[in-house]
């Protein structure tokens, strides 16, 4: 299966970089990779805009595209006619406010804030189970993308049909063995197993346990690659001896120079240890591994109020984020990000990061060698 995936996708390294900037997409995958870019947020216009960037530099490679295909949401918000920011309920919009307030956060200026509810209101309907059909049928018009991943769920069955039709891979993330057996029974084609260590959306399963039960589960019929707690070429090899054909990693990329994150944000996540990361669900509603902060402490405290089910939680989240950024409290500011982070000590180039991981990869592998010898 190893093989085949490398034929299918045409990487040279079994490396997947998974980021919301194209810039980090593009560098990974000329140098070797397989970049996948995140589109949660986007607009369909603006999806394509990022592709067609992509296109024009990544020469004749293939890359994938992340969508958030969730199957757990408030069904309610499909009917909502204006701005989903209208209709967020009134005691989690006061907690918000009240703990900005006391953190001495001042509200936007009212321009501003219509241009962020703007802004929002153009990207949020993408958010939901049929809005994300249309950026999937951005997706349809771009050829170089080889791999589409539903990152909350199994995709639905005509989205896996149309993508196979076009000669195209679909990947799907799971946190447990029963979500890669659902994952298989509907076709997908790869598993990401993304262990509770991982940044973003995560189940209780860490990696080195996660991994074999789903390399157990696919018994051929999907790839597996390996995501949580992955930064060094050692980690990429343990998690090839537990089966994996390939390695799936987030949080390495998001301080490297071609990241979109503000240089106080990536000061922010290269001063964090390992255990200054948490699960919460202040963010999107649902499990999510981020730094920790104060604004996270706030929804874990005595008090809070219970998070909304998606997309609400993150329309609310976007609110308090842009008030954050504006005033620049980086104490308030979390991030999806996985532990591995606290391996990560300073700004490199994606390049950089590449080869490094190569390298220390022959070098282990050369090591265990060595290791069997003598045994």
């Amino acid at each position: 299966m190893t093989a085949k995936l490398k034929e299918q996708l045409g990487y040279d390294a079994p490396i997947f970089a998974f980021n919301h900037c194209r810039d980090v997409v593009v560098e990974c995958t000329r140098a070797g990779g397989f970049g996948v870019l995140g589109s949660s947020l986007f607009s369909p216009e603006e999806l394509d805009q990022e592709l067609n960037w992509i296109d024009r530099h990544v020469g004749d490679r293939s890359y994938g595209v992340d969508i958030l295909m969730t199957s757990n949401y408030d069904e309610s918000t499909q009917k909502v006619a204006g701005p989903l920011a209208d209709s967020l309920p009134e005691a989690q919009l006061r907690f918000v406010d009240e703990v900005l307030a006391r953190e001495g956060v001042a509200p936007l200026p009212k321009e501003v804030e219509r241009e962020r509810r703007a802004t929002m209101a153009a990207r949020e309907r993408y958010i939901t189970r049929d809005g994300v059909r249309a950026l999937v049928d951005v997706v349809w018009r771009h050829p170089k993308v080889k791999l589409l991943v539903s990152a909350l769920g199994v995709p639905p069955a005509d989205i896996i049909a149309k993508a196979h039709e076009r000669g195209m891979l679909v990947g799907g993330v799971c946190g447990a063995p029963e979500h890669a057996e659902r994952q298989c029974a509907a076709g997908v084609d790869v598993l990401v197993a993304q262990g509770s260590e991982a940044g973003g959306h995560t189940g209780t399963i860490s990696t080195m346990v996660l991994v074999p039960q789903v390399v157990d589960v696919a018994k051929g019929r999907a790839a597996v690659l390996a995501a949580g707690g992955i930064a060094r070429g050692s980690q990429m090899a343990a998690s090839m001896a537990l089966g994996a054909d390939g390695v799936w990693c987030g949080s390495v990329w998001l301080v490297t120079r071609e990241s979109d994150l503000l240089p106080n944000h990536k000061a922010v996540l290269l001063k964090c240890r390992s255990q200054d990361t948490l699960q919460s669900r202040s963010m999107t509603g649902k499990p999510v591994r981020m730094n920790r902060s104060r604004y996270t402490d706030a929804w874990s405290a005595a008090g809070a109020p219970a998070t909304l089910a998606p997309p609400m939680q993150k329309v609310l989240y976007e609110y308090a984020r842009s008030r954050i950024d504006r005033a620049q409290r980086d104490d308030l500011y979390s991030y999806p990000v996985g532990q591995v982070i606290g391996m990560v000590r300073e700004e490199t180039t994606v390049r950089e990061v590449m080869l490094r991981m190569q390298t220390e990869y022959l070098e282990t592998l050369e090591r265990m060698g060595r290791q069997t010898e003598s045994a």
